[in-house]
């Protein structure tokens, strides 16, 4: 059928011949379908594959989205069936069920569908499918939804939708501080699914989100928010409820948004959980932070730091005192590195005192505390405090206004190792906005270590990760540019370029990465660097002392994750675009 659907869309303007040509060799050479080729290169776009397919195999086609599969159908296919051989049930017509299929002419698929009609007495009607609306599908197929569905189907039975009956259910016990989930409740059961499929899940954030006819339940997953449930409307008032008990929140307050924190154990460790209500005109919503030490407490090597980088950071927390500033925009794990610099100083003979907003991980030798600015503990006023705690490092949660920024330059110049972080873009940017926070620029060099910056990107799944064989010209020309400016010692080991992508298997649920890592940039404080700050600063005299002292840009790290196979190079050249450096 390759060839079919190659011609097919040579004779619609949409391939060139001799594109099309390539493609059939690369699919015949990797033993994969043609529309895998186009799909990967973005050659074509999904649409037109399909009109392509349909018109090769004389077999109908018409737009579908997720909207217009009878969910109730899904049973009618058993999950491995449907991952497999890439089939979803459509609808069901009297004795007609239409199923969908993205390789409809496939040999195993069709016996497949053969042993579908024989086992469920109907005949079939097929469509020719794409591969977004097939994984789409498949995402509905979980044995964790199938225990909230039940666990719904038996509240609706008993008739105790509602949040003033949800609050009378008993929904919890307490044992001292910690909030316990027990008990076998419908509410409770679908509430505790959901943590423990978030856990699983490695989840960082869950959104219990309240729409006009229904409640949509997202999960944030290596940064990406995904659908993972819509639940009748009927069940947000008693859902809420039980978050917000679990929270220690008022139930009756549904007007202002309101904080609070609770415990569960959860595959025999203890989770916590960050909650977070929010007033609107459908309901309140709620966004859960999952706090799973298992997964949220890292070593460098974990967060992806290279040895380049990491022997940097190592000398900057040798030195007795100075700050260390980590920057970068909202989730960019910059809390995570300043938590792997703290378990490397966390000695019996260091005194480590924290001051954070909130305490997302709770460190074993670390003394953390939470500022509450309602009652006046800010990070400045918690900062005079904590000199008088005799610390050897001082972790501040981040450098927001003046009074921080003094202080904290301070107890630097008093012999403390200060840890914290700043909102720039880039490291370089470090040093302009502390003189902005009105840092007198003279204390600057003597006080700043060492200044970072980074961002967070997709691990590629090192199961389903393929090199591509023939990239864009213009990208190579681009990487062998920044390549050739890397430090010496770096230079030899990238002459030879290859870049990855995944397009997604088993392991990875599909989505071709797994977790998250660091691309960073690192900029030392220097003799040069303090002879600049005495003189004036620029950006483009900054950008000079780094390139001096061989500093690798975020772009120059993720560009060297990406010949590793670790990241993929549009991703890379997308997220570090605003670097400026």
């Amino acid at each position: 059928m390759n060839e079919k659907v190659i011609q097919a869309l040579v004779e619609a303007g949409q391939l060139d011949r001799g594109v099309g040509a390539r493609v059939l060799a690369a699919a015949e050479k990797r033993g994969i379908a043609a529309d895998r080729v186009l799909y990967e290169e973005n050659l074509v776009s999904e649409t037109e594959v399909i009109k392509a397919k349909s018109a090769a195999l004389g077999m109908p086609y018409k737009p579908l989205t997720i909207k217009d599969i009878d969910a109730e159908l899904m049973g009618l296919i058993p999950a491995e069936t449907a991952r497999t051989y890439r089939v979803i049930p459509i609808s069901r017509r009297d004795n007609l069920l239409i199923i969908g299929a993205e390789y409809p002419n496939d040999a195993k698929t069709q016996a497949a569908l053969r042993f579908i009609a024989k086992e469920q007495r109907v005949d079939l009607g097929l469509y020719v499918v794409g591969p977004s609306l097939v994984d789409a599908v498949l995402k509905k197929y979980s044995p964790f939804l199938d225990e909230i569905n039940s666990a719904l189907m038996a509240l609706q039975a008993s008739g105790r939708f509602g949040a003033r009956r949800a609050r009378s259910e008993g929904l919890v016990t307490l044992e001292g501080d910690r909030t316990v989930v027990a008990g076998e409740a419908p509410i409770i059961k679908i509430v505790t699914k959901f943590l423990e499929e978030a856990v699983r899940e490695g989840a960082s954030d869950i959104h219990f989100e309240s729409g006009r006819t229904q409640l949509r339940v997202r999960f944030r997953i290596d940064g990406q928010l995904k659908e993972v449930a819509a639940l009748p409307f009927e069940i947000h008032a008693p859902v809420i409820s039980r978050l917000k008990i679990l929270a220690k929140l008022k139930i009756d307050e549904t007007r202002v948004p309101q904080d609070g924190r609770f415990r569960a154990e959860i595959f025999d460790r203890e989770v916590d959980f960050r909650v977070a209500t929010f007033p609107t005109p459908f309901g309140e919503k709620v966004a859960l932070r999952v706090l799973d030490p298992a997964v949220g407490l890292k070593g460098l090597s974990d967060l992806g730091v290279s040895e380049y980088n990491a022997a940097i950071l190592t000398e900057a927390i040798k030195k007795p005192y100075g700050e260390i500033l980590v920057t970068g925009p909202t989730g960019s794990g910059k809390t995570t590195t300043l938590y792997a610099l703290m378990q490397i100083l966390n000695k019996e003979d260091v005194n480590i005192v924290s001051l954070e907003d909130p305490v997302e991980y709770s460190i074993q030798g670390v003394n953390q505390s939470q500022v509450k600015p309602e009652i006046g503990y800010t990070f400045a006023s918690g900062l005079r405090q904590i000199l008088r705690q005799d610390p050897d490092v001082i972790m501040i949660g981040e450098i927001r206004d003046r009074e921080t920024a003094e202080l904290a330059t301070h107890a630097a110049l008093t012999g403390h190792i200060v840890l914290s972080t700043l909102h720039t873009n880039n490291a370089i940017g470090v040093l302009p906005r502390l003189i902005d926070l009105d840092v007198p620029p003279f204390l600057l060099s003597s006080t700043i270590n060492l200044m970072a910056a980074q961002r967070l990107l997709g691990r590629l799944c090192a199961h389903c990760r393929q090199p591509i064989e023939k990239p864009d010209p213009q990208i190579l020309a681009l990487v062998q540019r920044e390549i050739e400016t890397l430090p010496s010692s770096l230079k030899k080991r990238y002459q030879k370029i290859t870049f990855y992508r995944a397009p997604g298997c088993a392991q990875c649920g599909g989505r071709g990465h797994l977790g998250r890592i660091a691309v960073m940039e690192l900029f030392k404080m220097t003799p040069e660097l303090s002879d600049l700050i005495s003189a004036g600063l620029t950006e483009t005299k900054l950008i000079e002392v780094a390139r001096q002292q061989a500093m690798v840009t975020m772009r120059q790290d993720g560009l060297m994750k990406a010949i590793d196979g670790l990241l993929t190079i549009e991703e890379v050249l997308r997220e570090t675009a605003d670097s400026g450096s």
